[in-house]
């Protein structure tokens, strides 16, 4: 019986896991210029970490959470995490780093699962690469954080992703705004969809950041936030916007954007890209400063966002293809002898750092050839009786087909040079 992968949970292939790598990579780059940390945190938590922190009443606590009893503790729930920012607040917590430092930058990267309808960039099983800043209040890092982000997808090559700003204001004039869109909201709630008039008294902004199309239509012309925020809210935004002005940074006011989780506050922000379709997003984030307090610990404001690789990677593999990487040698080797020579000589190079390929049983020279080609290896090395008699190998360049004769004694100083390797 053949048995096929779970639905939403994919395989990461070579030729494709090349580019994760790339993004990888860079993304380690850009996050240390900045002088981020890197801390890595469970797959699962307790379930209660996420219900206090995104919200009873969102989606993803709501329907979304692959969740189970703990087997150990019968009274224990636990939760694959849907997100990465409330497991890394919870580790600032329990391992009271703001004893040390009160102010951390720190990032993640790695699986989340959430049970929605796989589609376009989105699988149940998806990967993420997020970083936060706890112990800042100040409009500088929000905008520090958009200025990351912008290096980095220009680290990456990455064109076409527009940044999308809004304020959702804070506990003391969002209240004001509730009730004016609460108020708009219950003289439209026929043309609402089931689900909004189903939690919009306990969260209103929720039914702007719904996607059904009745929803849109009867929020067009709903009041925006952004007129009612208190003269702190709107300094802060006043400021993050200006300096992305001071640093080129584009960017549009979407005042319907909420994003999915009660923990926002201030400051929020979306990535996205026309190339997607609807589910656009390429990363998110924004201010979350009650949130450090609601999980045990002290009033900390805090700011983060986190990035979708799937949907990266779709948007980096429309502009390019990446091969699966192509090995620095391939040593043909030809008789007992030669093989002989060539496999303590595979493994000096690979300590040395160069990739090396070979065949593990005899085979044609012909044969290794074409097999050398076909993993569009850079350089071949040809060993055989008559070559070790003569204390020399074949040193053949594949793209440019140019090959000579290299004494075996001293062979990897040599090679090292002709691939342009530190020797």
């Amino acid at each position: 019986m053949k048995i096929t992968s779970i639905k939403g949970f994919a395989d990461i292939l070579p030729g494709e896991v090349e580019i994760w790598q790339f993004i990888e990579e860079k993304a380690h780059e850009v996050f240390g210029a900045y002088n981020f940390s890197e801390i890595r945190i469970p797959i699962v938590e307790k379930t209660e970490l996420f219900s206090r922190s995104l919200g009873e009443t969102t989606d993803i606590v709501e329907k979304e959470m692959y969740t189970f009893t703990d087997q150990d503790a019968k009274e224990s729930r636990l939760t694959l995490r849907p997100e990465g920012t409330a497991g890394v607040v919870r580790a600032y917590v329990e391992s009271e780093m703001y004893q040390v430092e009160p102010v951390r930058k720190l990032f993640y990267s790695g699986p989340m699962f959430r049970r929605e309808r796989p589609q376009k960039g989105r699988q149940r099983q998806f990967y993420q690469i997020g970083a936060e800043v706890l112990g800042r209040a100040d409009a500088l890092i929000d905008a520090e954080l958009l200025l990351l982000l912008s290096d980095f997808f220009r680290r990456i090559g990455l064109e076409g992703v527009t940044l999308e700003l809004n304020s959702l204001g804070c506990v003391q004039c969002r209240p004001v705004y509730r009730e004016k869109l609460l108020a708009f909201l219950r003289e439209r709630a026929d043309r609402l969809c089931e689900n909004c008039r189903r939690r919009m008294e306990r969260n209103p902004l929720r039914v702007l950041d719904c996607k059904e199309p009745s929803c849109i239509e009867a929020t067009r012309d709903a009041p925006s936030i952004l007129d009612y925020l208190c003269e702190a809210c709107r300094e802060h935004f006043d400021t993050v916007q200006g300096l992305l002005r001071q640093s080129d940074v584009a960017y549009k006011l979407n005042p319907r954007m909420v994003r999915g989780l009660d923990y926002y506050c201030r400051t929020t922000f979306e990535w996205t890209s026309a190339q997607l379709g609807a589910q656009n997003a390429v990363a998110a984030g924004g201010r979350y400063d009650g949130l450090v307090a609601d999980l045990g610990g002290p009033p900390t404001p805090g700011v983060g966002f986190a990035i979708g690789m799937e949907r990266l990677v779709l948007l980096l593999s429309m502009r390019e293809l990446r091969q699966a990487p192509r090995p620095a040698l391939f040593l043909v080797w030809v008789g007992d002898a030669g093989r002989n020579w060539a496999f303590p000589a595979a493994h000096k190079l690979r300590l040395r750092g160069v990739s090396v390929e070979m065949e593990g049983e005899k085979k044609s020279l012909k044969s290794q050839m074409r097999r050398a080609d076909k993993l569009r290896a850079r350089q071949v090395l040809i060993v055989g009786d008559e070559e070790l008699g003569k204390g020399v190998a074949v040193l053949r360049d594949m793209d440019s087909k140019e090959q000579r004769e290299v004494k075996l004694e001293g062979f990897e100083d040599q090679l090292m040079r002709k691939l342009e390797l530190p020797v």
